[in-house]
């Protein structure tokens, strides 16, 4: 596709929407802009190609089709059929999965289908009808003590909050901890890292139907083969949430036992982050778990939303080349990159640095919270995302930590010089902020005072890399 065909396809799209909402029409404008003009470290987020977006933005828009593939609950989705079915197909072939279903709107969306296939399929309640016809929304806490009572009060097992995992692996406030008897499984005090024979035994003594292994905020990799077998070994089932590392997977750079797919029996992911598609969500499953996950919609989800269904075809279909397979790697390079440059300038990471595409930065060190840093580097362009690490004192809120990853700006054609200039920039902006005050004089875990001339000159030496590795190259907008 040519810069000049993207460029007037885009302008056009933009023309057309003016006409009706020009204040939209300026806002979508201002957002290249402004990502065009930071650096964007936030690990959940990547630039998808012009490809993905623009399909996204067709007719398929249109049109219901809850069910599946030839068994639809509206007439006329034989275009449909077509576009999950080659997104499934593409997905199966990328990840060597045996099933794969492109129906979930979201990350939390695929991991609520797993955990009701799995409850489907190894629980026996009259209950799930009921659940399954009311508003989960509507649900009171009494309706889900009984609801986890009528289940055999089924119990899961996953990775805390502090620690790496996501919201949506039992945090209590979360659906997921209300669905099921909790327990978390942390990091080792000292190290940070995994401790496999402490998750055994915690599993041992927990027995927990569902083992959910993967993370949001853990800078290692996992060995999944040790997963599964702590899972077999309690008769749990392994369910393995990939949304952050799933480029890494579909790119070949985690292989063996650091692939989950091939042990899971089931595998979630989103389909933005690393794997450079749509915002959406998707769940591999074993055949097994086939039929279960099958009926997402509508056990779970309501009409499919066939314009992203056939962006990720695109996506999965642009990440089975060699190209993103390099890609990818690079990834995992220049996450190393970061977190060298951090450490040779003092900064503290937690596990003492990376394998995969993430850097966790406590920044406690600094004397500044998470909030605080967060905030003085968006003053100086640089966006990144507040976060606990393990143990954090500041609590999930404030945080003691900053997350950053590097699929974004490795799109951009970052290599490692610049990652290494990024770090330098990153401590130069928290070396300069000191901690505020609040309004009765004690100590304050969100205001902040950055030094006279910090962003200016942080803001300029960004430019100069940015300048060098423009986003969309060739899209000029009239």
């Amino acid at each position: 596709m040519t810069d000049s065909l993207i460029s007037s396809a885009y302008s056009q799209a933009l023309e057309v929407i003016a006409s009706v909402e020009p204040r939209i029409a300026e806002a979508t404008r201002q957002e290249l802009a402004d990502q065009r003009g930071s650096l964007k470290l936030i690990a959940s987020e990547n630039y998808a190609s012009p490809a993905v977006l623009m399909t996204m933005g067709t007719w398929f828009s249109d049109k219901y089709a809850e069910g599946t593939v030839g068994h639809r609950f509206y007439a006329g989705c034989q275009n449909v059929d077509t576009v999950e079915s080659l997104a499934a197909e593409h997905a199966r072939e990328l990840f060597g999965a045996p099933y794969a279903y492109v129906q979930p709107h979201s990350g939390i969306d695929a991991n609520l289908v797993a955990f009701w296939s799995i409850l489907a399929n190894k629980v026996e309640s009259p209950y799930l009808e009921k659940l399954q016809a009311k508003n989960v929304n509507e649900l009171s806490e009494a309706d889900w003590e009984t609801l986890r009572h009528e289940f055999g009060n089924q119990r899961l097992l996953g990775m805390s909050l502090d620690a790496g995992g996501h919201l949506t692996h039992g945090f209590r406030p979360n659906i997921s901890g209300k669905m099921f008897h909790q327990q978390q499984y942390g990091t080792d005090p000292e190290t940070g890292l995994l401790d496999y024979d402490a998750v055994a035994a915690k599993a041992r003594e927990f027995k927990p139907l569902v083992l959910v292994a993967g993370y949001s905020a853990y800078p290692r990799r996992v060995n999944f083969a040790k997963m599964r077998e702590i899972a077999d070994e309690v008769g749990a089932v392994l369910m393995v949430d990939m949304a952050h590392f799933a480029g890494l997977v579909a790119g070949k750079v985690f292989t063996g036992e650091e692939n989950p797919v091939p042990y899971a029996h089931l595998t979630t992911t989103t389909t933005h982050k690393s794997l450079r598609g749509p915002r959406g969500g998707m769940v591999l499953a074993q055949e097994e778990f086939a039929a279960d996950v099958d009926r997402g919609c509508p056990m779970v989800l309501g009409g499919p939303l066939s314009h992203v269904m056939a962006a990720k075809a695109v996506a999965f279909a642009e990440a089975r080349t060699p190209d993103f397979q390099a890609y990818a790697q690079r990834i995992a390079d220049n996450a190393k990159s970061l977190a060298d440059g951090f450490l040779t300038r003092g900064a503290n990471l937690v596990t003492g640095g990376t394998d995969n595409h993430i850097v966790l930065l406590d920044v406690s060190s600094f004397g500044l919270t998470g909030r605080q840093a967060e905030s003085a580097l968006l003053d100086a362009g640089v966006v990144t995302n507040r976060n606990s690490v393990p143990a954090d004192p500041n609590g999930a809120w404030y945080t003691s930590g900053i997350r950053l990853g590097t699929p974004a700006l490795t799109t951009r054609g970052f290599g490692h010089d610049e990652f290494d200039t990024v770090a330098e920039l990153i401590v130069d902006v928290l070396s300069n902020t000191e901690a505020g005050t609040t309004k009765a004089g004690g100590p304050s875990k969100a205001s902040y005072v950055l030094g006279d001339g910090v962003a200016d000159r942080v803001t300029k030496q960004s430019a100069e890399m940015l300048d060098k590795h423009p986003l969309y190259p060739g899209l000029v907008l009239s």
